[in-house]
């Protein structure tokens, strides 16, 4: 059985698959290669209907990462996901607090997820920065709290959590409150891959050298 084995010819030739599901979205040609970076790490090309992008997302998203800024995410998996060689080129670094006993501690203390109390000891240093959420639902929405009720702005939330609890109303509602630009999918869909996605698609954006 023969089969690709060069990565940039299997990235190539993927891009050349899903290029056809975009052809009728009026992307630019940045907003197309976000959707095709989510589509191909989904293997799913459904997505090309339920991806939502501010129209100002992408433009602060480069424009923060030109700056150094740094990136927060709610798990692990999204962390490890990163391109952190091609984030620190910018200046910038990658935090996950999830597993910190202190975050554990305040969690159990207030009674809150540990991605919660994760996002609140963050605090201050969201403003500016970029927010990738790829899991909990319950991060999403302590972080459009924190817009609501203090002066912090991120640059951009990319807003993905997936799951039948609380995924899709915490997108929507991203949607709705967001007071700085967001970048989503509609519905259950999502996960820690499809955030990473996103963010490494907006550094290549930036330098696509690998």
């Amino acid at each position: 059985m023969e089969f690709m084995t060069d990565p940039m010819g299997i990235e190539t030739r993927s891009m050349e698959i899903i290029a056809p599901y975009l052809k009728n979205l009026n992307l630019n040609e940045e907003a197309t290669k976000v959707y095709s970076r989510m589509i191909h790490a989904a293997g799913d090309v459904e997505y090309s209907s339920v991806i939502r992008i501010h129209p100002q997302a992408i433009e602060m998203a480069k424009n923060a990462l030109k700056k150094g800024c740094n990136i927060y995410t709610d798990v692990e998996m999204v962390r490890t996901g990163i391109n952190k060689k091609k984030l620190a080129s910018f200046g910038g670094m990658v935090e996950c607090l999830i597993a910190s006993p202190e975050v554990a501690k305040i969690a159990k203390t207030e009674g809150i997820t540990r991605s919660m109390a994760a996002m609140r000891q963050f605090g201050e240093k969201l403003d500016g920065a970029i927010v990738a959420i790829g899991n909990a639902p319950t991060a999403l929405y302590e972080v459009l709290h924190l817009m609501e009720t203090t002066s912090i702005r991120p640059a951009v939330i990319i807003g993905i959590p997936v799951g039948f609890v609380g995924a899709a109303e915490s997108k929507e509602q991203l949607m709705k409150r967001s007071l700085v630009p967001y970048i989503t999918v509609a519905g259950t869909k999502g996960g820690s891959p499809i955030a990473v996605s996103v963010v490494n698609a907006i550094m290549y954006v930036l330098d696509n050298k690998r």
